[in-house]
């Protein structure tokens, strides 16, 4: 067993903002002098200052780690240091950007991997990211911006954090700081101005980013109470054996498929999952349930659909079946699935012809369950 394993897990603090500028570094540098003034064992293990002189002054008199120097094509790019922060093995480690992709030649690819890593450790970590970085928001956000976020974080990194900061400004106030460039180069001004930075792109990002720090306070409050109520129950409220809760817990399963909008279909029904509580399995069914006899296009496609669902916790399954959308209504009969979320897939008429058309077939069969058929109308370009 690792010294990790070994080790009290770290607790994770979140930095949630809507855009670039609102304030997130800042105000965990804030946090981060006023907690190394109480003595508490704090270290700067990365922070990008994008050259903003509130934010650079901001971390002045903090013990700051050397980043490691990665090369790459030629080139020295800057990382955190991991194996740097774990050697110092401090109190609380500060890093910046947790959304970011490292370089290619980094011990790991993503920065919330490191972060992950230092929390297993017993590391506790304060981190910065914006909404449109979480996973399953990635629909909602290209279709308030049109911007395709390649950068996401797991829902489940987010679902961990002991405690959420909703760092918040509001719209005009962001807009008059880009203005006075004091978070962009002049340059680059105007570019933000008309693009992801449009006055009404950050009242419904904002709205988002609120949104969602209520609904993580509210899911840390509910499992709160619970926990209070099933370690000090109330007289008035004990039940007889067995009728604790008489409501059945919601079970939710995707049906998994090759068609390319089924990356959409895992985020939404995980994100109902998710506000639900409920159960989540995704499933995929074939003639055979052996991926290594699809076509070669087909088995990449439902191997990265279900690498997906997993990297968002949710659980997977493969059945053979001749009558696919049979396999699918008896599976979710079977394991009490009160919801099914399929995709409607663009068919052609002799796809049709032969049944292909699964999602109506397994509205037709599913007459006892809720099933809600998603469409992509707008096949944005890489999903």
């Amino acid at each position: 067993m690792s010294a990790a394993n070994d080790t009290e897990r770290g607790k994770l603090k979140v930095y949630l903002g809507y855009a670039a500028g609102v304030g997130k570094t800042f105000q965990m540098l804030a946090d981060g002098q006023a907690a190394a003034q109480r003595g508490v064992d704090l270290v700067l293990a990365y922070f990008e200052p994008h050259t903003r002189p509130d934010t650079i002054e901001q971390a002045q008199g903090l013990e700051t780690l050397p980043h490691a120097k990665i090369e790459y094509r030629g080139k020295i790019f800057d990382e955190m240091d991991t194996e740097a922060v774990l050697r110092r093995k401090p109190g609380i480690a500060l890093v910046d950007e947790l959304a970011h992709t490292n370089i290619p030649g980094s011990v790991r690819t993503k920065r919330w991997e490191d972060v992950e890593f230092l929390l297993e450790a017993g590391i506790e970590v304060w981190t910065t990211m914006n909404v449109q970085h979480i996973e399953s928001l990635n629909d909602q956000i290209w279709r308030i911006t049109g911007v395709q976020v390649r950068e996401t974080v797991p829902d489940w990194i987010i679902r961990q954090a002991a405690e959420i900061v909703a760092v918040d400004v509001t719209p005009e106030a962001l807009l008059n700081r880009i203005k006075r460039g004091a978070i962009y180069k002049p340059e680059m001004v105007e570019k933000a101005l008309t693009g992801f930075f449009k006055g009404s792109n950050l009242g419904a990002l904002r709205e988002l980013a609120l949104r969602q720090a209520a609904h993580e306070v509210d899911l840390r409050q509910s499992a709160y109470d619970e926990t209070r109520a099933f370690q000090v129950p109330r007289i008035s409220e004990a039940r007889p054996s067995g009728a604790v809760n008489n409501q059945p817990k919601e079970r939710i399963l995707i049906h998994i498929t090759a068609d390319p909008s089924t990356a959409m279909l895992i985020r939404r029904g995980h994100r109902v999952a998710d506000y639900l509580d409920a159960d989540c399995i995704a499933l995929f069914v074939h003639e055979t349930p052996k991926l290594s006899q699809l076509p070669a296009k087909e088995r990449e496609l439902v191997e990265k659909h279900l690498r997906f669902a997993r990297s968002l916790q949710i659980e997977t399954r493969i059945l053979g079946g001749s009558d696919i959308a049979k396999t699918v209504v008896e599976f979710a009969r079977r394991n009490q699935v009160t919801q099914i979320f399929a995709a409607h897939a663009q068919a052609s008429f002799r796809e049709r012809l032969r049944g292909w058309n699964y999602a109506e077939n397994i509205v037709r069969l599913a007459q006892d369950l809720q099933v809600t058929v998603v469409a992509d109308r707008s096949r944005r370009p890489g999903s």
